[in-house]
C-alpha cells in the first residue's frame, strides 16, 4: 500500500460527520432545524451547508484556514459551521457579546480569513477594522456594509452539491475559546476526529430519538451546547430549536411554550433564574422528557425545588471546553442528587494527589485526569499551558473530585481556586455548596481576602432569591448551615449580601471581580 493510498483510506471529514448518520438513515426530509426565522429539513441544511462551503472555496478560504462567526445561533450558522469544515477549513464559533478587547486579540490570534457578522455587528466591525494584523474578509447576515460581502451575496450561484476535502483524523476543524475567569481567552485545538462520539451520552444514556426536539441556553460558542446540541443532536437525527438573542427566563419560557422541546440543556443558574421568577411552573416544563444540566455545580436543594415543580429530575454533567462533551453524568436510568454522576464507559478518570500518585480510596479528593477519544490536542499559541495540562493521552483537568464506594464523583472544586487559609487547605466550592443549603439563598461565591496583618481570611458572597428577603435572617441561617456542617476553619469570617454575582458569558462566576470589590469596600490593614 501506497503512502497515498493509506492517507486515502483514513480520510475523513468533520463536516459530513455531522449529517451523515441521519442523512444514511433516510432522515432527508425529517426537520433538522427550527430558528427564530425558518425551518430546515435535514436535506436543506445539508444543501445549504453545500452552499456555504462552495462559497467559501470560491473566496479562497484554504484547508486548516480559521474561519469565525459572530452570529446568532441560526440555521445559517449551523450550515456556515459545517461547510466551513467540509471544505477543511477551521470553524470557530466566538461570543458576539464578548468585550473589544478579547475580540481584537482573538481574530488577530486566530489570523480568521473570514469572518461571519450579524447587521447589527456593522458598527463594531468598522471600529474592529483598523486594529486587525492581516487581510480578511467580512460577510454580514441580513445586512450590507460598503465594500463587504453579504450572506445573500455569497450564496448567489453557489451549488447544492459539494465534494468535501478530505481531511486527516489528525488535522484541525474547528476551536473553541475558552473565557476563563481571568486572562486572555485560550483556543482549543479539536481535531478532525474529535466529535465523532459526540453523540454517545444522548443515544446511550439519554435514549434520544429521530425527531425529538432539543433546546440548549447556552450559545454554540460554548462546547456544551455546541457538542450537545449542533453536533449530537444532529447525528442523532434530532430537531434543535435555536433562538437569538440571550436565554432569559422570559425567553426560555416562551420557547418551551411553543416548541415544547423533549431535551433542555441548561445551566443551574438559569434553572434557579426560572424557579425564581416563576417561569418553571408552566405546564408546559412538565413534558420536557430530559433537563440537563452542566457548566457549574447542580445545588441539591435546585435539584429538589425543580423535581418537586416539575415532576422532573436535573440530570447533572461535567466536562469541559477541552473534553468537549461531559465525562461524568448522571443519566435517567442512574441519578443522585448531589453527585456529579458516574464516569461514562467511553472515558478513564484517575485522580492523582498532590504528590503525583493514584488515589484509590473512596472519599478522597485528587485532581482528575483523563482520557477519551474528544479531548482536545492543545491549545493554540500557549505552549506552557500545553505542556502543563496535557501528558500524552492523559488530560489534567485541574478539577478536584472524590468519589464513593458505590462509584459516584463528586465535584470539589478547581485545585488553582483553593484555598490554604491557616495552613490548612479549604474548598470554595464545599463551602458554596453548603450556603446554597438555605433555600432564601439563590447564588454563593467564596474568595479569599488577603491580610497585611495576619492569615488571610474567606469572604462569602450571597445573592437572596429575590429582594423581599430577610438578609440579616439568612445570614443568621447561613451562618449555622455552615457551622452545622463544615470545620471551624472552613467557615467565613466576612459574609456579604450583593445584588448579582458577575459571570462570564458562558456562565462562570468572576470572582476576580470580587476580588476587585473586597479591595474597593476593605482598607488594606
Amino acid at each position: 500500500m501506497t503512502l497515498q493510498q493509506s492517507y486515502i483510506e483514513s480520510a475523513m471529514n468533520a463536516g459530513d460527520e455531522i449529517l451523515s448518520p441521519a442523512l444514511s438513515r433516510g432522515l432527508d426530509d425529517q426537520l433538522a432545524i427550527v430558528d427564530e426565522h425558518e425551518s430546515l429539513t435535514y436535506r436543506q441544511l445539508n444543501q445549504r451547508a453545500n452552499q456555504f462551503g462552495n462559497a467559501l472555496r470560491s473566496h479562497g478560504v484554504q484547508p486548516e484556514e480559521r474561519v469565525m462567526f459572530l452570529l446568532e445561533d441560526s440555521a445559517d450558522m449551523v450550515a456556515a459551521y459545517i461547510g466551513t469544515m467540509r471544505i477543511g477549513a477551521v470553524a470557530i464559533a466566538y461570543n458576539r457579546k464578548a468585550v473589544q478587547r478579547d475580540l481584537i486579540f482573538t481574530i488577530n490570534e486566530s489570523r480568521a480569513q473570514l469572518l461571519f457578522i450579524e447587521a447589527d455587528f456593522v458598527d463594531t466591525a468598522i471600529e474592529l477594522i483598523p486594529q486587525i494584523h492581516h487581510p480578511f474578509k467580512l460577510v454580514v447576515r441580513n445586512g450590507e456594509m460598503d465594500g463587504q460581502l453579504s450572506t445573500q451575496a455569497l450564496l448567489a450561484n453557489s451549488s447544492q452539491e459539494l465534494d468535501s476535502t478530505p481531511m486527516s483524523p489528525d488535522d484541525m476543524a474547528f476551536w473553541i475559546y475558552t473565557s476563563g475567569t481571568t486572562g486572555k481567552p485560550k483556543a482549543a485545538v479539536h481535531l478532525q476526529h474529535d466529535l465523532i462520539g459526540s453523540d454517545l451520552h444522548l443515544r446511550e444514556n439519554l435514549k434520544v430519538q429521530p425527531g425529538e426536539k432539543i433546546l440548549c441556553t447556552s450559545k454554540f460558542f460554548f462546547a456544551y451546547p455546541l457538542a450537545h446540541g449542533m453536533f449530537a443532536g444532529l447525528r442523532c437525527g434530532a430537531t434543535l430549536i435555536l433562538f437569538d438573542g440571550w436565554p432569559t427566563p422570559e425567553r426560555t419560557g416562551a420557547l418551551v411554550e411553543k416548541h415544547h422541546p423533549d431535551l433542555l440543556f441548561s445551566v443551574p443558574t438559569l434553572y434557579q433564574k426560572l424557579l425564581d421568577d416563576g417561569v418553571a411552573g408552566s405546564p408546559a416544563f412538565r413534558t420536557i422528557r430530559c433537563c440537563v444540566s452542566a457548566g457549574e455545580q447542580l445545588p441539591k436543594t435546585l435539584y429538589n425545588d425543580w423535581q418537586q415543580l416539575t415532576g422532573k429530575p436535573i440530570y447533572e454533567g461535567i466536562g469541559t471546553t477541552e473534553t468537549l462533551v461531559l465525562y461524568i453524568v448522571n443519566s435517567p436510568e442512574a441519578h443522585r442528587p448531589g453527585a456529579s454522576g458516574r464516569v461514562v464507559p467511553w472515558a478513564e478518570v484517575r485522580l492523582i494527589n498532590e504528590i503525583g500518585d493514584p488515589i484509590n480510596t473512596p472519599d478522597t479528593p485528587g485532581v482528575a485526569w483523563l482520557r477519551m477519544p474528544s479531548i482536545c490536542d492543545r491549545y493554540w499559541n500557549r505552549q506552557d499551558m500545553t505542556r502543563q495540562a496535557f501528558n500524552g493521552v492523559w488530560y489534567r483537568t485541574g478539577d478536584i473530585f472524590s468519589f464513593d464506594a458505590e462509584g459516584w464523583w463528586y465535584h470539589q472544586g478547581r485545585a488553582d481556586h483553593m484555598l490554604k487559609i491557616s495552613g490548612q487547605w479549604v474548598s470554595p466550592s464545599e463551602i458554596e455548596y453548603c450556603a446554597l443549603s438555605v433555600p432564601s439563598v439563590s447564588e454563593a461565591a467564596v474568595v479569599e481576602a488577603p491580610r497585611d496583618d495576619g492569615p488571610s481570611r474567606i469572604v462569602l458572597f450571597l445573592r437572596p432569591q429575590h429582594a423581599g428577603v430577610d438578609e440579616q435572617a439568612m445570614t443568621q441561617q447561613v451562618r449555622e448551615a455552615l457551622r452545622n456542617q463544615l470545620a471551624h476553619f472552613k467557615c467565613p469570617q466576612d459574609v456579604r449580601i450583593i445584588d448579582e454575582v458577575p459571570r462570564t458569558a458562558t456562565g462562570k462566576i468572576q470572582k476576580y471581580k470580587l476580588q476587585q470589590l473586597l479591595e474597593e469596600t476593605t482598607p488594606a490593614s
